[in-house]
């Protein structure tokens, strides 16, 4: 998997591409997690090419929820694909998380 991030105040725009599993959940929560100890407590994830979600991988974004609620901040996601959405509506993340259409309305929901 790869990531990359963006950052502008207090906003971190996070894209994952790939898989997010067991094999590299702990390195990606690590990152996010450095971004809202950076001041950046509104996250943005851009899922638009992550092709496979493992639990481990919703756990990063349980973890990641908590983190920003109790700074003061928030995340959402947007764009996921078909699996990935899947995955979200069967454990009932999509009704945990925030989960948008697109990046602006991501932005505009933290």
């Amino acid at each position: 998997m790869t990531m990359s991030i963006e950052s502008e105040g207090n906003l971190a725009v996070v894209a994952l591409t790939g898989r997010l599993d067991s094999t590299n959940a702990a390195d990606t929560e690590a990152q996010i997690l450095a971004q809202i100890d950076a001041g950046r407590p509104r996250i943005v994830v851009d899922a638009s090419g992550l092709e496979y979600l493992s639990s481990a991988g919703l756990r990063v974004f349980l973890v990641v929820a908590k983190r920003v609620k109790a700074g003061g901040g928030a995340l959402a996601l947007h764009s996921l694909t078909d699996h990935v959405r899947e995955v979200f509506e069967i454990s009932g993340f999509v009704n945990v998380l925030t989960v948008c259409a697109d990046r602006d309305e991501a932005i505009s929901r933290v």
